[in-house]
C-alpha cells in the first residue's frame, strides 16, 4: 500500500488547472496552424491567424488563453493500493481548484444555486469529479477547465437501435450544426455511445481530451469518426463562425455496452481553445 498525502494531490491539482489554463497543448496549436494553412477561406484563414496569436500571447505573458477559464473538470484514475493520508480524496481535489484559481488569478465561473439566487462559490470549486478504481499504487489525473458555451451547446439522443451508425452521424452533425457560432468553433466533439444516459454524457467529455492526432482502436469507430468529420466540415460554419472548410478539428467516440433497447448518444463540444493537462503522482 502506497501512501499519498492530501497536499501532494492538492498541489498537483492546483499547476494542472494553472497551466493548463494557460498552455494549449502541442496537438491543439498544430491542428491550428494545420487550419490556417488548408482552409481556402480568407476569413478562415485570417480567424486562424487570431486564435494563433492569442496563444502565442498567452504563452509569452502566462496569462489565461480565454476570459472563460470553465468549470474544473477532474477525471481520475485512482490506484486500488494508493491510501490517501491527511484528508479526503475529493476534498485534495477541491482544495488544488481553490489554490489555482486563486493563484493563478483565474476567473471563478461556479455558482452554488444553478436555477434561483447563483451566487457565486468564489474559489470555482466544487470540482466535477469523475473517478475511476483501477490497478496499481498511482493516481493519474487529467484535467480540463470547461468553459460555459461549448458545454451549453451539449445534447443527448435516446436513439432506437435500429437506428444504427448513420442514425449516429445524422444526430451528431444535426447538433453542431444548430450549435452554429456557439461553441466558438473550430470544435472538438466528443460522442458517447452506450451505457445509459448519463454514462453516455460522461464518456463523451471524456472523448474530448483524447490527443487530437490519436486513432481510435475500434476500426469501425475509426470510420464513423472520419464520416463525421466529414460530414461537420461541409456545413461551412468555419472558424468562429466566419465560414470555411474547418468548423471541427478532430471527433472522437467513445463506447460502453448498453442496453439491448438502448442506444444512447450524447455529444459534448470543446472549443477551439481545448484545454487539458495530465499527470501522474
Amino acid at each position: 500500500m502506497r501512501e499519498v498525502h492530501f497536499d501532494e494531490i492538492a498541489g498537483t491539482i492546483k499547476d494542472l488547472f494553472m497551466e493548463a489554463n494557460v498552455y494549449l497543448p502541442d496537438d491543439v496549436k498544430e491542428a491550428l496552424k494545420k487550419g490556417k494553412e488548408e482552409d481556402p477561406s480568407p476569413q478562415a484563414k485570417e480567424v486562424f491567424g487570431r486564435l494563433i496569436e492569442n496563444y502565442e500571447i498567452s504563452e509569452r505573458d502566462k496569462t489565461p488563453l480565454c476570459q472563460d477559464c470553465g468549470l474544473a473538470v477532474v477525471f481520475a484514475e485512482l490506484g486500488q493500493e494508493v491510501h490517501v493520508v491527511g484528508g479526503n480524496f475529493n476534498e485534495a481535489i477541491n482544495e488544488g481548484v481553490r489554490q489555482g484559481y486563486e493563484e493563478g488569478y483565474l476567473r471563478k465561473s461556479a455558482v452554488w444555486d444553478p436555477v434561483f439566487e447563483r451566487n457565486n462559490t468564489k474559489d470555482n470549486t466544487p470540482a466535477i469529479i469523475y473517478t475511476d478504481i483501477v490497478p496499481g499504487d498511482r493516481i493519474k489525473f487529467t484535467i480540463a477547465p470547461k468553459g460555459g458555451g461549448s458545454e451549453n451547446m451539449s445534447a443527448l439522443g435516446m436513439l432506437k437501435p435500429a437506428q444504427g451508425g448513420d442514425g449516429v452521424r445524422k444526430f451528431v452533425v444535426e447538433t453542431v450544426d444548430n450549435a452554429g457560432a456557439n461553441p466558438c468553433p473550430p470544435v472538438v466533439v466528443g460522442v458517447g455511445l452506450g451505457g445509459t444516459a448519463d454514462k453516455a454524457m460522461q464518456i463523451a467529455k471524456k472523448a474530448i481530451m483524447r490527443p487530437l492526432n490519436s486513432k481510435n482502436e475500434n476500426p469501425n469507430l475509426e470510420k464513423l469518426e472520419k464520416k463525421i468529420l466529414e460530414d461537420i466540415n461541409k456545413l461551412g460554419i468555419g472558424p468562429q463562425g466566419f465560414g470555411g472548410k474547418t468548423t471541427a478539428l478532430a471527433v472522437h467516440i467513445e463506447a460502453y455496452p448498453c442496453h439491448i433497447a438502448s442506444m444512447p448518444v450524447a455529444v459534448n463540444m470543446q472549443c477551439h481553445s481545448a484545454r487539458h493537462k495530465s499527470a501522474t503522482i
